[in-house]
């Protein structure tokens, strides 16, 4: 068995760092590594070529966002023959036990996907990212997750939805989806990738493999004084992707479409109000927020379009 881990990198370099050192210690370590990078401007490259020379490490000649990284790396990974392709961003640190847990059981019936628990720093779970599907009654989320109580089986869960933090993919079943759909850019890729894995096969969570996910360490540290609610100008960029993409799976997909519709309204809504009465630079916002719903009605996947609206020609 042939095993290829693929890692999304974009100015993480310390975090990078840790997750392949993580990587490499692996009591059954991955075949090859492979960095995809997004034109960082930290010193990842440096660190790459004087730390890890042996690792894979592609940089792109722009940032394409972590479905982009994991399009181009997956790709490669496919390419070369491999026969399971483990995905996680930089953000991710495997226990050192993880990959040979998941490996345990990839004979399972028709399976396509072998999911590790993920943790936050404290070993508390991040419930999040592993559930099951459901386009009916819980949108905006549009995954219910696992119970804690689920998470104390001793043996594999199947699950119908898995974010990009750890699985370990099986490549027949690439075979027959191909790879993530790189104009996402970020967010909610994994959901698409999940509806179509599922098609094809089973997603297991593995209970005993585990996995740190570092979202702490990662978020802001900016301290604007403004309400805890007020997403800073300067990052709220980000922000389109999530929206333009959940509307985008919403239309195509949700069971009810009139109460996708309504429910959707209500999130711009909530949005408009919340920035006419608490947020800066209101116009420019709001045509944000809207451009990003008419945007994902229309299945439009402009991805400069977000910082071209906040902040014009400057980008």
């Amino acid at each position: 068995m042939k095993i290829a881990a693929v890692v999304a990198t974009y100015n993480r370099r310390e975090l990078l760092k840790e997750c392949l050192q993580a990587l490499l210690s692996q009591t059954r370590p991955p075949d090859e590594i492979i960095v995809v990078d997004g034109n960082s401007i930290d010193g990842t490259d440096l660190m790459m070529k004087s730390e890890f020379p042996h690792v894979t490490y592609i940089r792109l000649d722009k940032n394409m966002g972590a479905s982009g990284h994991f399009y181009e790396g997956m790709k490669l990974a496919y390419k070369k023959g491999y026969d399971w392709i483990w995905v996680m961003d930089d953000d991710a640190e495997p226990e050192e036990n993880t990959l040979e847990e998941l490996i345990k059981w990839s004979d399972l019936n028709d399976v396509v996907a072998l999911a590790p628990v993920v943790r936050d720093e404290d070993m508390s779970i991040q419930i999040e990212h592993r559930g099951n599907l459901c386009f009916d009654t819980i949108f905006p989320l549009i995954q219910k997750p696992l119970s804690h109580k689920e998470y104390c089986s001793n043996t594999p869960l199947m699950i119908t939805f898995t974010s990009f933090v750890g699985p370990l993919i099986n490549c027949k079943a690439i075979s027959k989806i191909g790879f993530p759909r790189k104009e996402f850019f970020i967010y909610h890729d994994d959901v698409e990738y999940s509806m179509r894995l599922t098609r094809v096969g089973k997603i297991y969570l593995i209970p005993k493999a585990y996995i740190i996910h570092k979202i702490k360490r990662r978020k802001s540290k900016r301290s604007s004084g403004k309400k805890s609610f007020i997403i800073p100008y300067e990052d709220i960029w980000i922000r389109y992707y999530a929206f333009r993409n959940i509307i985008y799976l919403g239309k195509l997909y949700s069971t009810n479409k009139l109460k996708f519709i309504i429910d959707a309204s209500k999130l711009l809504s909530r949005l408009i109000v919340r920035t006419i009465l608490f947020e800066d630079y209101k116009l420019r916002r709001l045509l944000f927020f809207l451009s990003a719903y008419i945007d994902g009605f229309r299945g439009v996947f402009d991805n400069a379009k977000p910082k071209k609206i906040l902040y014009g020609n400057k980008y």
